[in-house]
């Protein structure tokens, strides 16, 4: 191929700054393995619970809940010890973890040892991983692209995302369907290892914070009084957090939703996801524009109102639509790709909000205190929707969170430190 054709792709290179960090490529290609994984441990893992150990909702919300409850119990003193220590070397650690838990998923399923107990430790492993490694994960960015560039990086992550979406849950759909959800996790668990040999040669050299002698209670308490003096942070907290609580007991009662109520296959399923993907990369094209007319204050309102759409809609979806199966599957995936987008809408700029008000010595400490306001309670509507989901049904569950979408709507719209950010 002439040479020619390869300069101009050369020279947007040596002109985006962040495409001209080599330490950044690397981050980006270990994010992207990592999506690719993670789409297809979102599948495999709840559909090995529910096709191989026929899961109950209830077991479901304790699946759930598993991966959230860490968050409860490690996010502040993950904070202190963030803030103390170099980020990357904890990153990769977490990341070890994470790989050798999901590795023996389908070594317990080929020794007849696999069950919802080793599931629930799996899933309490991944979260323990993500307090810690997502939190050194989130300070390693910052410091790497500084943060007059984290939503322009955040941004590219998500169109790396969409494309990740786009395939990875069809991959895992077939997968499963041909060679069992433990064989589909093989590949989740391979992205972590790979991913631990790219950031391995990170280049970039990463300073130690200086040491503290302050008592870690009191670091603990600093990234408290931090949050509780920053008008944004604070809203932002109760609004997250009511929307994790929701979030995650919709992620509980999905997939049941869609084997057992609307009669869908590991493959159908799969595809559908896939078209989650759209959702993703519009969400990407939206975001930049979005946020220089309105502000990321706005932005988070709009991805709010888009995902409450998903929860209200996704339980009105019959069985057979109009008396065809097909369309009942089509207006599944109709409603995971505007779900998926308004996940995005609302994720991005609150991360990227976070970030900005927050000076580098208080990121660990900020991150993880916000991570314990807004997930730690995400527990309480896994496990509340897996036991509305066996006592009343699985659709009247999913009702009662589509009406707490709705409430959380409205209660964020009244605040005016989220509405008043500006461009």
């Amino acid at each position: 191929m002439p040479p020619a054709l390869f300069r101009p792709i050369a020279e947007r290179w040596r002109s985006d700054p962040l495409l001209a960090n080599p330490d950044f490529r690397r981050y980006w290609a270990s994010v992207v393995l990592t999506s690719f994984g993670g789409q297809v441990g979102a599948l495999a893992l709840p559909l090995c619970a529910v096709l191989l150990l026929h899961a109950t909702p209830a077991q479901m919300g304790i699946l759930t809940a598993s991966q959230a409850i860490p968050f409860a119990f490690f996010a502040l003193p993950a904070g202190v010890w963030l803030d103390r220590n170099r980020k990357l070397p904890i990153l990769l650690a977490s990341k070890a973890a994470q790989g050798i838990s999901l590795a023996s998923i389908p070594a317990a399923w080929w020794l007849d040892l696999l069950g919802m107990p080793w599931l629930y430790a799996v899933a309490a492993v991944q979260g323990t991983c993500s307090v810690i490694g997502g939190g050194a994960e989130q300070i390693f960015l910052t410091q790497l692209v500084g943060r007059e560039r984290m939503v322009e990086a955040q941004s590219r992550f998500a169109t790396t995302d969409s494309i990740s979406r786009l395939f990875a849950p069809g991959i895992a759909g077939i997968l499963i369907q041909l060679l069992t959800a433990p064989v589909a996790i093989i590949a989740n668990a391979a992205t972590f290892f790979i991913s631990i040999w790219n950031l391995g040669h990170v280049k970039a050299l990463e300073p130690l914070p200086p040491r503290s002698d302050r008592h870690p209670l009191d670091d603990i308490r600093a990234g408290f009084a931090f949050i509780w003096q920053q008008p944004l942070l604070r809203a932002l907290a109760w609004g997250a957090g009511a929307w994790h609580l929701l979030f995650y007991g919709f992620s509980a009662l999905t997939v049941l939703f869609a084997t057992r109520e609307l009669g869908m296959t590991a493959g159908t399923i799969g595809t559908a996801q896939m078209v989650g993907g759209i959702g993703v990369f519009l969400s990407s094209r939206l975001m930049g524009p979005l946020n220089r007319r309105y502000g990321s204050g706005i932005v988070v309102l709009i991805g709010t109102a888009v995902t409450t759409l998903g929860f209200v809609l996704m339980p009105a979806i019959p069985r057979a639509l109009f008396g065809s199966e097909a369309l009942t599957a089509a207006a599944y995936a109709a409603l995971v790709l505007i779900f998926d987008c308004g996940v995005m809408l609302f994720f991005v700029p609150y991360l990227s909000l976070r970030q900005k008000v927050t000076p580098d010595a208080m990121l660990g400490r900020m991150i993880s205190t916000m991570r314990f306001l807004t997930v730690a309670v995400a527990p309480l509507g896994a496990l509340l929707a897996g036991y509305a989901g066996d006592h009343f049904g699985i659709r009247t569950a999913l009702y009662c969170i589509a009406a707490g979408g709705v409430l959380l709507t409205a209660g964020m719209l009244t605040s005016r430190a989220i509405r008043s950010v500006r461009p």
